[in-house]
């Protein structure tokens, strides 16, 4: 490169002089000679000037794009370019790994998420089988209830019929006696003790001619109140039964009629007795009691029993959806499937509630319809003109 700046600082020194010297009028050499030499320089120059041009550009060239150079510019952008190319390429494959592992990640979180719900779904909340187990007592106390209310129409209705072995079958004097007995016998109070006719006030006075003696309570203890409420009904319903008709009462014409308005009024007595046995029966304690309706009635400020009646175990049952602070927060954590059957085992809790609505429906129907036979039958026996009966000689 020096020696390229030499020659031509030497060229153009020629060129000055030959620009600056004068030309002499008589000259050693010819016109021919001096162009010749002239373009001679030229080329010369403009050789140099190309050596030195292509020399400069290969140089450039050199330095800053040729590949084989290891400190030209285009080799050191190649190798920068290179390197983020190789950056890019691990920073894509870094994120691919990313990626992958977020996936399955998110995968085993969504999978032990399913699973979870798959497992709430299916699995058996305590309310409900708290609930289930309160159910099946409800169930039980009402076989027991229908097998109660049988033994009571079973005792009652012979009564009632004034049939044999009971106080009226001797005549309603004896059955009078037999009342008045049972009363100052269990239900003494302080106006009999006044009166002589019993010694000391019994634990339950006057309660056969009380109503809270059948409905003050869900379960009737069994020291007494289950007598209580069914001597209640006993006193509302027939306290004394007609004596019975024997002998030539049933054999005569007569007799026959009055056997006929017998039977027509023991079966509505029959009917009478049925129903309040049947309310009689729902407070009959038969089933035992779980903790949990234990720990309900506490919370209702009851004292827990160890057997309970149909009525009690309903109540307990359906209070404890209605204000039990346990079952409420429990609804609020439970998912969805829990909902749905609790919704369910309200419903169905519904229709056996609607079912025995409707078969008292059925006997308070039947009571109507005993009643308006009886007024038609007073109605039209007061309608009819007696007529003379004929005589008849033989």
């Amino acid at each position: 490169m020096r020696r390229l700046q030499m020659v031509a600082i030497g060229a153009a020194s020629c060129v000055c002089v030959l620009a600056v010297t004068p030309r002499p009028a008589y000259a050693l050499f010819s016109d021919a000679a001096v162009v010749a030499a002239i373009k001679l320089l030229q080329a010369f120059t403009g050789n140099a000037l190309n050596t030195m041009t292509k020399n400069l550009t290969d140089s450039i060239d050199s330095n800053l794009s040729s590949l084989t150079n290891p400190n030209s510019v285009a080799s050191l952008l190649t190798k920068g370019f290179t390197q983020v190319a190789n950056y890019a390429k691990a920073q894509v494959g870094a994120q691919s790994q990313l990626m992958d592992a977020q996936d399955a990640a998110m995968a085993g979180f969504l999978r032990r998420q399913q699973e979870t719900g798959i497992r709430d779904e299916h699995m058996m909340n305590p309310e409900f089988c708290a609930g289930l187990d309160a159910q099946q007592s409800t169930v039980a106390a009402s076989k027991a209830a229908r097998s109660a209310v049988y033994a009571i129409a079973t005792v009652s209705d012979p009564r009632g019929e004034a049939g044999q072995g009971t106080p009226s079958y001797y005549g309603k004097s004896q059955g009078t006696d037999a009342n008045m007995s049972l009363h100052l016998k269990r239900y003494c109070s302080s106006d009999d003790v006044a009166q002589g006719l019993c010694s000391s006030v019994s634990r339950l006075p006057n309660a056969d001619q009380r109503a809270a003696s059948l409905f003050g309570a869900d379960t009737l203890s069994a020291d007494g109140a289950v007598d209580a409420a069914n001597d209640y009904a006993t006193t509302l319903i027939q306290p004394v039964a007609p004596a019975a008709l024997r002998g030539e009462q049933l054999s005569s014409l007569r007799g026959r009629e009055a056997a006929t308005r017998r039977r027509s009024y023991n079966s509505r007595m029959s009917l009478a007795r049925w129903v309040t046995g049947y309310v009689t029966s729902l407070g009959v304690p038969s089933v035992t009691l779980t903790q949990d309706q234990k720990a309900e009635m506490t919370a209702e400020g009851l004292a827990p029993l160890d057997k309970a009646s149909w009525l009690q175990a309903m109540a307990l049952e359906v209070n404890r959806r209605v204000s039990s602070v346990s079952w409420n927060a429990s609804l609020q954590a439970m998912p969805p499937a829990s909902v749905m059957r609790e919704v369910a085992t309200e419903m169905a809790q519904s229709n056996y509630l609607a079912l025995q609505n409707y078969r008292l429906g059925l006997y308070l129907a039947t009571m109507g319809a005993a009643r308006v036979a009886q007024e038609e039958e007073v109605a039209f026996k007061d309608g009819l003109t007696p007529m003379p009966s004929p005589t008849i000689n033989p």
